[in-house]
């Protein structure tokens, strides 16, 4: 197999016929946002930003525009090259030219309260094209995402107690939200799967849902992300840097789900 056709077969078919992830990509991938993770994480603290709740807050409206958005190309919308932007990975990298000089105006201008300005941005796009979404689609299984929303509040309303008698160092806000992401996540994995006729895209969850079936979701988010905060908030590591982490994790868990949710929600 020569170079073009190794591109081809494991980069660009799988975005181009949507064909899922596969082993190559998915580490490619992987390097990439570790890489990426890294430089964004110097460059921002070249601006004093603390990654904290406030910063998250910020960041969340890009999130939910890039769920949206990515559930306009499901819909049909858009068409190829174009619908190609929109796709996994490139998509985070759409979101990101909007959402990184936005972030860095805002704090250049409004440094006490950046994170609303910087957000309020985020907020105005993903209503817009929430509103485009609603008014073009019909709304199929409106139970998903209140089912999948719903299931994930509860499951973190108990990770909020346990944590906050045996574990309290677990128990602040970034964490929750880590938890509460990828339960959204997973309970929308399943939701689709089960009930639905979807079908997952990534390899590791793939091998386990076909070894065991989409219940298994729910558990294996809830034990390695457990496991993961438990290490995150026990490690003698820079806070900052902890924090960008754990923002990061919210993002691959929360991005997922939404958008997941809301694809079901129109049954595109």
């Amino acid at each position: 197999m020569d170079i073009w056709n190794f591109i081809k077969e494991y980069y660009i078919d799988s975005i181009v016929y949507k064909e899922g992830y596969n082993p190559v990509n998915t580490l490619t991938w992987a390097i990439i946002l570790v890489l990426a993770v890294i430089l964004v994480y110097r460059t921002l603290r070249k601006y004093n930003v603390k990654f904290d709740e406030k910063f998250v807050a910020g960041n969340t409206p890009f999130v939910i525009l890039g769920s949206s958005v990515r559930v306009v190309e499901d819909a049909g919308f858009l068409q190829p090259p174009i619908s190609y932007l929109f796709m996994t990975p490139l998509i985070y990298i759409l979101i990101f030219s909007i959402a990184y000089p936005t972030l860095v105006l805002s704090l250049k201008f409004r440094r006490e309260n950046y994170w609303i300005h910087y957000g309020s941005l985020g907020l105005v796009l993903s209503a817009a094209t929430l509103v485009i979404l609603f008014s073009n689609l019909d709304v199929i299984n409106w139970w998903v995402l209140p089912a999948s929303l719903g299931f994930a509040l509860l499951f973190t309303l108990v990770y909020h107690f346990i944590t906050a008698r045996y574990f309290e160092r677990m128990c602040n806000p970034l964490s929750k939200a880590i938890f509460f992401s990828h339960m959204v996540d997973g309970w929308a994995t399943f939701l689709g799967i089960q009930y639905l006729g979807y079908w997952e895209l990534h390899v590791l969850p793939r091998y386990f849902i076909s070894t065991f079936g989409p219940w298994v979701m729910v558990p294996l988010k809830l034990v390695f992300f457990v496991a993961i905060i438990y290490l995150l908030d026990t490690m003698e590591e820079d806070e900052d840097l902890k924090n960008f982490i754990k923002f990061v994790l919210i993002v691959l868990g929360l991005a997922p789900g939404l958008r997941d949710a809301l694809r079901m929600t129109f049954h595109v």
